[in-house]
């Protein structure tokens, strides 16, 4: 059979429902034109969703410190101990930063800082119990895998005795932060200090045994080879056929400015091209993938929603990370809406949950 019967078919296959594996998934990433593969996503976007809307968050993301002990080479944020643009934002500013949220219609606070090496699990608790006092109402949407990891390793404690004390203190959820790829020969690259691939799994699967929801992220577009790329994914979607754990996947851009990797980031259409992937990959297992706009741009980020994506991130009432590169995309309520109708999609707020606001 030739190649281009060969790819006709498996296109056919995937519509139809047929669950690709690895070496598939790279013959399609590689012998599919961006604008059919991008047919190909939304086409199974609109049989799994089964509507024309497209959702949008408002939170907030807290970054309680910037002061951090792992020095990852794509990341501007952080700040070694003792530097004096490090800070530990107090408890009583970071509540004073989530009733501004609350005012602002925000559902969730997205709290993730650098890993401190001396702050204590009495502090943590403490944040999380006051905002939850406070703001029952809102979703703590806390940490990462990478930073329970380091709280286990602070602490002498187990990741499941730690998550469940955050648990009980008010953490909702978790964020999918951290993964970058999930490549331990990648990791070593990049974030040598950080979580190992299967660290950064088990964190996920013990957070979902104990009845959490998280997401999960992918940071592309640096050292990574696309066979490396969708053997991220492919680790994420196995996990999630095992634990139905993940809320959505998020594929953005790494963001080069003011950090030692130095790299020029993939393009607008190869951001795009993946994006399709992985609705490809895992659309059988994961309903909601999410596009960015705040590293490839508001424009690519609006064209993810005809490429598979059915959600556009969120508002963001405040963000640290990103920014730090030089980078300063903002949005508000009426773009976000804006942004959603142009592509032909009714717009619908929503909570950490996918579940509607309103």
């Amino acid at each position: 059979m030739s190649e281009l019967l060969e790819v006709d078919k498996l296109q056919e296959a995937v519509l139809d429902g047929y669950v690709v594996d690895p070496s598939e998934a790279l013959f399609l990433y590689q012998k599919t034109d961006l604008i059919t593969l991008g047919k190909i996503a939304d086409e199974l976007k609109t049989k799994t969703k089964g509507d024309q809307i497209a959702t949008y968050l408002i939170d907030r993301n807290i970054n309680y410190t910037n002061i951090c002990v792992t020095y990852c080479k794509f990341c501007a944020f952080y700040r070694e101990e003792g530097n004096s643009e490090g800070y530990v934002h107090s408890i009583t500013e970071i509540i004073d930063r989530v009733a501004e949220a609350k005012k602002k219609s925000a559902t969730q606070i997205l709290l993730q800082g650098g890993h401190h090496p001396s702050l204590t699990l009495e502090w943590y608790c403490k944040l999380l119990s006051e905002i939850k006092h406070k703001y029952p109402e809102m979703t703590l949407h806390a940490f990462s895998p990478p930073e329970i990891i380091h709280f286990s390793q602070l602490f002498g404690m187990s990741i499941q005795e730690i998550l469940g004390k955050f648990k009980e203190c008010g953490m909702d959820s978790m964020p999918g932060g951290g993964a970058e790829i999930l490549v331990d020969s990648v990791r070593r690259k990049i974030a040598p200090l950080k979580a190992n691939t299967d660290e950064w799994l088990s964190v996920m699967k013990a957070l979902h045994e104990l009845g959490m929801k998280s997401t999960a992220t992918m940071m592309f577009g640096h050292v990574e080879t696309i066979e490396e790329r969708i053997e991220h994914i492919f680790r994420i979607r196995e996990l999630q056929e095992l634990t139905h754990g993940f809320l959505g996947f998020i594929p953005w851009l790494y963001q080069p400015g003011n950090e030692s990797l130095g790299l020029l980031s993939a393009s607008g259409q190869e951001y795009l091209k993946t994006v399709a992937l992985s609705r490809v990959i895992l659309n059988h297992c994961l309903d909601n993938i999410q596009a960015s706009w705040v590293t490839p741009g508001k424009k690519i980020g609006q064209l993810g929603l005809k490429f598979g994506a059915n959600d556009l991130g969120s508002i963001m009432l405040e963000e640290n990370v990103v920014s730090s590169t030089g980078t300063h995309y903002k949005m508000d309520v009426q773009e976000m809406r804006r942004l959603i109708q142009e592509m032909g999609f009714e717009p619908k707020q929503r909570n950490t949950f996918y579940e509607f606001v309103n």
